[in-house]
């Protein structure tokens, strides 16, 4: 099995088409075709890291976060990171990173942190927008089953809890096929009137490859007419940080003590309590800040996520309690989700969970 099954597996999950515009994720090191022996799973690649795979056999490091965020202009030795990615290479070890990607899958960073908290009714914090396509095309009326079903086959059509969804409209399709052409209906040169339909179908937009090969391989004729554009609507499964519900109220500094053990937190910055109890908490695994205006829009009691500056805390305008957890606790459990989903997937070589602790802040 070569690394790239495992890569494409990755991104059927949390494709990287939904990662933020300022990250680097995807394969950072090394050699896709490569034969995979080994995969260790981490949630950051230090030169520990490296050591760890050496000793487990592994060739392919799947991290959260990616070694390589901006450019690197020398590889010498000099930083952590040059010395990392020296190593990975002279070791022929890939890194894979998947970051925001899988911050801004449903089932990911922020869904762990809800499942750590027993939290209920849970949605996304900040939904996505542009992340829908609409396909519009025309098809002969006679066609337009089997063009469906293989736009449905491919993908496209599902809304929410739906399946196979689409919309059309009858009409007539006029064309001319030039001395080059080569028509299945009418012939070249002269004007043919068809009944059509017109077929108006929306997809997730990592799909779109996918979607146009379908569209092309099923429709008749020779060229295909058809139009793909960006809708503005949020998409309710794609997007950053998690809201959801306690069974029931409990004393926030009860609630605060509980995320402490859970979470191992070292140490909880939090603002003023101005909430006696909690049920509704958001989250945000990582730095967090700017969520903070979207927790309070969203009524939660108290927001959890990490990296709050001096300034942030004021932000809670006593409406809500701000917690900063830490960055490495907010996140640390998200290498066991990819631990468990490559571990189901794949059987015929080992997944390695990393038994490193990679958090560079100590509390004393």
């Amino acid at each position: 099995m070569q690394i790239k099954e495992v890569i494409d597996t990755l991104e059927e999950m949390a494709p990287l088409a939904y990662a933020e515009d300022f990250d680097n994720v995807g394969l950072l090191v090394g050699d896709k075709n490569a034969e995979i022996t080994g995969v260790l799973v981490t949630l950051d690649t230090l030169e520990v890291t490296i050591d760890e795979a050496i000793e487990n056999n592994c060739n392919l490091i799947i991290a959260f976060h990616p070694i390589v965020f901006s450019g690197l202009k020398k590889i010498t030795g000099k930083t952590y990171v040059e010395r990392v990615v020296l190593k990975a290479i002279q070791n022929n070890i890939a890194i894979y990173s998947i970051h925001t990607a899988l911050d801004n899958y449903f089932r990911g960073v922020n869904h762990q942190i809800c499942e750590k908290l027993g939290l209920q009714h849970r949605k996304v914090l900040l939904p996505q927008k542009s992340t829908i396509k609409k396909l519009t095309t025309y098809v002969p009326i006679e066609n337009s089953t089997l063009v469906k079903q293989a736009l449905f086959e491919a993908g496209a059509g599902s809304i929410g809890n739906y399946e196979n969804c689409s919309f059309t409209v009858e009409g007539i399709g006029s064309f001319k096929g030039n001395e080059a052409s080569n028509p299945v209906i009418g012939e070249k040169g002269k004007l043919q009137e068809e009944k059509e339909i017109q077929l108006n179908i929306t997809f997730a937009k990592h799909l779109e490859p996918k979607i146009v090969k379908a569209l092309f391989e099923a429709h008749p004729y020779e060229e295909v007419a058809y139009e793909i554009t960006s809708l503005d609507n949020y998409n309710q499964k794609i997007g950053i940080g998690m809201i959801g519900e306690l069974t029931e109220a409990i004393d926030t500094h009860t609630f605060l003590q509980q995320v402490k053990k859970t979470f191992k937190c070292g140490v909880i910055r939090h603002s003023a309590l101005v909430k006696e109890k909690v049920k509704k908490v958001a989250v945000l695994g990582g730095s967090g800040a700017f969520a903070i205006n979207q927790a309070i829009r969203e009524s939660a009691d108290i927001y959890l996520t990490s990296d709050l500056k001096y300034h942030d805390f004021y932000k809670a305008e006593d409406k809500i309690v701000l917690a900063d957890i830490g960055h490495y606790e907010s996140e640390q459990y998200t290498k066991n989700l990819l631990h468990e989903f490559l571990t189901k997937k794949f059987s015929s070589f080992a997944i390695i969970l990393s038994q490193k602790n990679t958090n560079p802040i100590q509390y004393s």
